[in-house]
């Protein structure tokens, strides 16, 4: 087979697409823009720390596990993952925090004793989005979306009426539980998927059976282990990898993708998979004639929030802290409302940690600790120094207290992250940092499209289309396009 395939973009979608064409046979070229691989999740080092840039959590092991074989590989064949135990910590406030145990047995007596009848209110739940994943992660996310007969499928039918696709998870937790606590530990998974509990279909509790019942894992070195392991795997498969290759122009001739032009190459193709910032690519490098959609669809988009990041190397060990630790010590709802309702700098902003060096010595020097501050954060907003500063300091004033520990002075490195590297590194939309919320209106068919409209041999994958924000649905995304590929024209 002789066909020339153009991946743009290295992340786990380009890599994951490109990998699947090479392995049908294709010559497949991959055009990253930066200068290592992994997009979000790239990695960097500084003082003998090691830092990933942005996805921290490892869910969902049976997606990864499920590309590897596909190849005839294993998950061990390129890094080692662990199981977190705890798999994570929740604080409240002052004094006031809660471990998640692994051991299922354990979760249930923790839910009894916030709330008597929980245990059994916890079992049917997650007998529900247990139900939810299999039907949804092994038969909906592999789906293309192209069209709505795809679902047109009796006992499909049903499975979607069963998954409450038109209730809210908000709505559908609180049949559950009233214990306002064990609510924040049930909507919490949804943060991942880019929107609030009230605007998330229910489908979305299988986001509980990936939490609790299938766990959080490290792979250890970093979760760049994982974009590595991708790699080594794209490149045994043929997969020509060139960095520092930032695409101009897609060149289209009588509806037809001819030319990829970067900045110092021009590439001939048969088939163009677009792994970048689908809006970028759609406005940006395609002339207007070729555009899927217009500026105003765009505008119009609900978005994931953006973040802002610190990555902090102290030089010494905190004492009593997890590998990651929620802080929902102030009101969700206010923080909720600031991102999506009335976009503005947070007031009182809930926040994250990873300290991965809890767990994994080798990502930071000996007697230290590698400490990574997330706060979600509405897209679009004006990114300035200053802002960030004072959330540094709003933040770590909080986080001390919290810990009972001075930690400001004994930072001996420190770099931000926000809106303006999100932009400028991945040419991301409004410079979100997980892609398209997942809400009722933009979920399946009602994404933008993973095939372009307009362009017969182009292809679009990652976090802006199907199946949707994440790392694992970034990986089944790569794939999806590549069997529409394989299967449609060539």
């Amino acid at each position: 087979m002789s066909k020339n395939i153009i991946v743009i973009g290295a992340g786990f979608a380009g890599l994951s697409a490109a990998t699947t064409l090479a392995d049908k046979g294709y010559h497949v070229t991959l055009l990253e823009k930066n200068e290592s691989a992994g997009g979000r999740a790239r990695v960097f080092k500084s003082e003998g720390f090691t830092f990933d840039m942005g996805p921290s959590w490892y869910w969902m092991p049976d997606v990864f596990e499920r590309y590897f074989e596909r190849f005839g590989k294993k998950v061990e064949d390129y890094y080692k993952l662990i199981r977190l135990s705890p798999s994570y910590r929740v604080c409240f406030g002052e004094n006031d925090f809660v471990d998640i145990p692994s051991d299922l047995n354990d979760l249930y007596a923790l839910f009894e004793s916030y709330e008597k009848g929980s245990s059994q209110k916890l079992k049917e739940l997650l007998k529900d989005s247990a139900y939810k994943y299999e039907v949804g992660i092994n038969k909906l996310v592999y789906k293309p979306s192209l069209s709505v007969w795809e679902f047109v499928d009796i006992k499909l039918l049903i499975d979607m009426i069963r998954m409450n696709i038109f209730e809210s998870f908000h709505k559908y937790a609180r049949k559950y539980f009233k214990n306002e606590k064990l609510l924040k530990l049930i909507e919490f998974p949804i943060l991942f998927l880019g929107a609030i509990p009230q605007n998330t279909p229910a489908l979305y509790s299988l986001m509980n059976y990936a939490d609790i019942s299938l766990g959080t894992w490290y792979p250890m070195g970093g979760m760049h282990k994982v974009v590595e392991g991708m790699v080594a795997l794209a490149q045994e498969k043929g997969v020509k990898i060139l960095y520092n290759q930032e695409v101009k122009q897609i060149k289209v001739i009588k509806g037809q993708a001819k030319q990829v032009i970067t900045d110092t190459n021009t590439f001939d193709v048969d088939a163009v998979v677009a792994g970048a910032d689908y809006h970028h690519i759609d406005q940006k490098v395609l002339e207007k004639p070729y555009q899927n959609y217009s500026e105003s669809y765009w505008d119009k988009r609900v978005m994931s929030p953006s973040s802002l990041i610190f990555y902090l190397g102290l030089n010494k060990k905190l004492e009593g802290v997890k590998h990651h630790t929620l802080f929902f010590d102030e009101d969700f709802s206010l923080h909720s409302h600031e991102i999506y309702t009335d976009p503005k700098w947070p007031s009182k902003p809930l926040f994250y940690t990873s300290i991965p060096s809890q767990t994994d010595l080798s990502v930071a020097p000996e007697g230290m600790e590698n400490l990574f501050i997330l706060i979600p954060v509405a897209v679009g907003l004006e990114d300035t120094e200053e802002k960030r500063e004072y959330y540094y300091n709003l933040v770590m004033d909080r986080f001390e207290k919290l810990i009972g520990q001075n930690i400001r002075e004994s930072v001996i490195y420190k770099r931000s992250y926000a809106h303006k590297e999100f932009s400028g590194d991945y040419h991301s939309f409004r410079g979100n940092a997980y892609g398209l919320a997942n809400t009722l209106m933009q979920t399946a068919i009602l994404k933008p499209s993973l095939k372009s409209k307009k362009v017969k041999n182009l292809y679009f994958t990652g976090q802006l289309t199907v199946p949707g924000p994440g790392v694992p649905p970034s990986l089944i995304s790569g794939q999806v396009v590549a069997e529409e590929i394989a299967k449609k024209i060539y």
